[in-house]
């Protein structure tokens, strides 16, 4: 058990984490920006480190400055939260170097999930169903090739980042000469990577996600899954488990290829493995895994959090309520 964990994030994550680590009686240490040295964490927390002025590149970002901020503080483990850092295997390295834990999945695991077409390729190997797609594309000229095989509507995807960026629907050869270009630089823009790939798209779909955690040694559970199908401009706005109108077999299966998934790295720490749920052939395909704690996390808490404090392996809520979260 630590002593001392360092927070490096902000606002309601933050807060969440603070008050576990009080409950668990483990000093929860804050990292504060100028503009942010009076928010509610911050006064939970039992100590707060100044990162200066400064935007979020300056301050939330900034590895040097976070990693500093733990030596001075005494902390022994950084918890990323979600967002900023915390899908960054480079961060995960720099701390491991300096004798600091981070309290996340292994860079292993992030690399592995972190862009879309590894993880394809993974889940492809362990027999998990994928919706028919392509490769990484070099050019638009291949897009419409591979298009043209994968029939249309298709989705274009950058193969790095997440939150609905880098993605744009084409219904035809035109729009995606059209959007190939522009795609590319805005993937490149926010995540530094252009690459591109296609996946045919499901009109009558839900978004169903199930929520896993591994010990890293091969031990992995499953706690329930979250329907997450009510988004505006590909952002989740409403998160319910378990899902509802879901076909038990058809759950079972989720949750298995979620299962194998993660034990196929030996997984460690929270992952959410996402599946497309086409409602009118009745059948569920892999999308991607967030190597993260999520934002929709609470929701998944509320149904299993009193099985876990009581140390049982579960692998569904625990009651038959559906808690939901309007985010």
């Amino acid at each position: 058990m630590f002593r001392s964990v360092l927070i490096a994030n902000r606002g309601e994550i933050a807060a969440r984490i603070i008050r576990t680590l009080k409950r668990l009686g483990i000093e929860a240490i804050g990292i504060a920006s100028d503009s942010d040295r009076f928010t509610l964490p911050m006064r939970m927390a039992d100590r707060v480190m100044r990162l200066g002025p400064g935007g979020v590149a300056e301050t939330y970002l900034n590895i040097d400055a976070i990693i500093t901020a733990c030596h001075e503080s005494g902390a022994q483990a950084v918890h990323p939260g979600y967002g900023f850092l915390s899908e960054n295997a480079a961060f995960a390295e720099r701390l491991a170097a300096e004798g600091l834990h981070f309290i996340g999945p292994k860079p292993a695991h992030i690399r592995a999930f972190g862009l879309k077409h590894a993880a394809r390729e993974i889940a492809m190997s362990r027999g998990v169903p994928l919706l028919p797609g392509s490769g990484l594309l070099d050019n638009a000229e291949q897009a419409l090739s591979e298009a043209a095989r994968i029939s249309y509507p298709v989705m274009l995807k950058s193969t790095a980042g997440g939150g609905g960026i880098g993605m744009q629907l084409c219904h035809n050869p035109d729009e995606l000469r059209q959007r190939f270009a522009n795609v590319g630089r805005l993937a490149s823009g926010n995540f530094g990577d252009s690459r591109l790939y296609l996946e045919r798209f499901v009109s009558a779909a839900r978004h169903i996600e199930v929520q896993i955690f591994g010990d890293g040694n091969g031990g992995v559970i499953v706690l329930g899954e979250r329907d997450c199908s009510l988004q505006r401009r590909n952002q989740k706005v409403v998160e319910e488990t378990p899902a509802p109108n879901l076909p038990q077999p058809l759950r079972e299966k989720l949750r298995n290829a979620a299962l194998a998934l993660g034990k196929a790295v030996k997984y460690e720490s929270a992952g959410t493995v996402e599946f497309v749920y086409d409602a009118r052939a009745g059948e569920a395909y892999f999308l991607e895994v967030n190597t993260r704690l999520q934002v929709e996390h609470p929701v998944t808490e509320e149904v299993s959090a009193s099985t876990l404090w009581n140390g049982w392996s579960v692998n569904q809520p625990v009651n038959s309520c559906c808690p939901r979260k309007i985010l």
